[in-house]
């Protein structure tokens, strides 16, 4: 009986090698066929697959080539989020005035929203934090302190953020969509409205119907063109320095149903402030003064009035909440938010800079070189960015185990009919995730630069490499 059983242990082991080893063959036989591909000819390519659970190497090639991540860059920044602030974690924006109220309920001073780097605040995901229950709960704030007329102005207050909004490495063409909404510390509807557009035949010009909402305080100058069928939306917004004009550029495909792009706020705090000036104009509220930002306060040589009384708090969704949209939409503004969070949450100045000074830190800790690390945003949108696939793997399966862990896998998308996201920039597609494979579960990244031709085509190249992990 001990023979047999002794047998049939060693059966089993064999099979279990045997079962490993076909899967590296098959691995290698779809990776070198990808590289052999025309799309593929200049590219670097790089894939790593660990078990998730012991690290142990399933397949690793080229694994310390440092690449663009693209948007995969988002899976470090939530794990390092997660590991620093917690998954409960919640931003506190608050709200309360400066000066004093009078006895017939004149306020004597400035109304203050001072941001705290929430990125939701105002944001249409979340129930309970849509813009007009925001305003609505500041307006409750207002009318509970017994004011009636405010002798002064509404201000957003940005500040703790800084003044430095978009990383250093993001290029032009990106800040002005949405997308490329920059940082803040009183972000205000994710930083983003959209522009109606006027579109007519084929080479003629477009213009601005309307935006959403109401913007009076920017202009617009339209050169985007009406182009052909089947060539998309190629429409840039370009935000005004040192002005109110912001113009838009490129092309607009004709058979495009939306007729809209989604641009970004040059300044939030001021929408902010400028929204709840108007609200409570609206509700009959008298306000003698304009609404102020940090921005426009130091653009004039202004102070920027402190909260002497506090009114309210506002509370975010939990950080748990804020990393499921950030994967499952791909959220640049999350992203960026957070890393300046963890770096004022370490001690240090909130910045970009020092939010990627600590993750650094952080793993390096952990056993990771830095230079395998070497980024220079959170979300990825900067080509500058550089991560080795062994690194982002191991990332990964660091974060199994952990309390917080199906939070974040939750967050992941499914794409190919696994739970992965995805990066893409220009010439540059991704994907991290994970995967089971006859029970065994595995985390893997795999990154195509300098690929040629269209990102579908090799999109679909990528997902029969990953296959194999089924």
């Amino acid at each position: 009986m001990r023979i047999k059983a002794l047998i049939l242990t060693n059966l089993i082991l064999v099979g279990g090698i045997a079962g490993a080893q076909t899967l590296q063959s098959r691995l290698q036989s779809a990776f070198n066929r990808l590289q052999a591909d025309s799309q593929c000819k200049y590219a670097s390519i790089s894939l790593t697959v660990l078990d998730a659970k012991t690290g142990e190497t399933v397949f690793t090639a080229n694994p310390n080539m440092g690449l663009a991540t693209a948007s995969t860059l988002k899976t470090i920044t939530s794990i390092t989020a997660f590991n620093i602030l917690g998954k409960d974690f919640q931003y506190q924006t608050q709200f309360g005035y400066s000066g004093s109220i009078s006895a017939d309920g004149t306020l004597n001073g400035d109304l203050i929203i001072k941001g705290a780097g929430d990125p939701t605040l105002g944001s249409w995901r979340y129930a309970g934090h849509h813009e007009n229950d925001i305003l609505m709960q500041l307006v409750a704030a207002i009318q509970k302190a017994g004011i009636k007329k405010i002798n002064g102005h509404v201000v957003g207050d940005d500040s703790i953020f800084g003044t430095q909004s978009v990383p250093n490495g993001w290029i032009w063409m990106d800040v002005g969509n949405y997308y490329g909404a920059g940082t803040s510390g009183l972000c205000w509807r994710e930083n983003q409205f959209d522009i109606k557009l006027k579109t007519g035949p084929v080479n003629t010009p477009i213009s601005v119907l309307r935006t959403v909402p109401n913007t009076p305080y920017l202009n617009y100058k339209s050169e985007l063109m009406n182009a052909p069928s089947g060539t998309g939306d190629d429409a840039y917004a370009y935000l005004p320095v040192g002005t109110k004009l912001m113009y838009l550029r490129g092309t607009y495909a004709e058979d495009q149903e939306k007729k809209s792009i989604s641009v970004a706020i040059p300044d939030p705090a001021f929408d902010a402030a400028y929204r709840l000036t108007d609200t409570l104009k609206r509700l009959g509220f008298a306000v003698t003064g304009e609404p102020e930002s940090v921005l426009s306060l130091n653009a004039a040589s202004q102070p920027v009035p402190t909260i002497a009384t506090n009114l309210a708090t506002i509370a975010s969704p939990q950080l748990s909440k804020i990393i499921y949209w950030l994967n499952q939409k791909s959220i640049n503004l999350y992203a960026e938010q957070l890393l300046k969070t963890i770096a004022w949450k370490s001690g240090k100045q909130p910045s970009t800079d020092n939010g990627v000074e600590v993750e650094q830190d952080f793993w390096k800790a952990r056993g990771i070189d830095p230079h395998s690390l070497n980024v220079v945003d959170g979300s990825g949108l900067s080509p500058g960015d550089r991560v080795t696939t062994m690194i982002m793997a191991t990332v990964l399966k660091s974060a199994k185990g952990t309390d917080w862990f199906p939070d974040f896998y939750e967050s992941l998308p499914v794409y190919n009919n696994m739970k992965m996201k995805s990066g893409s920039i220009l010439n540059v597609l991704t994907y991290a995730g994970y995967q089971t494979h006859n029970g065994r579960e595995l985390c893997f990244s795999i990154m195509v630069n300098n690929f040629n031709g269209s990102g579908r085509g090799v999109k679909e190249k990528m997902f029969r490499v990953l296959d194999e992990l089924k």
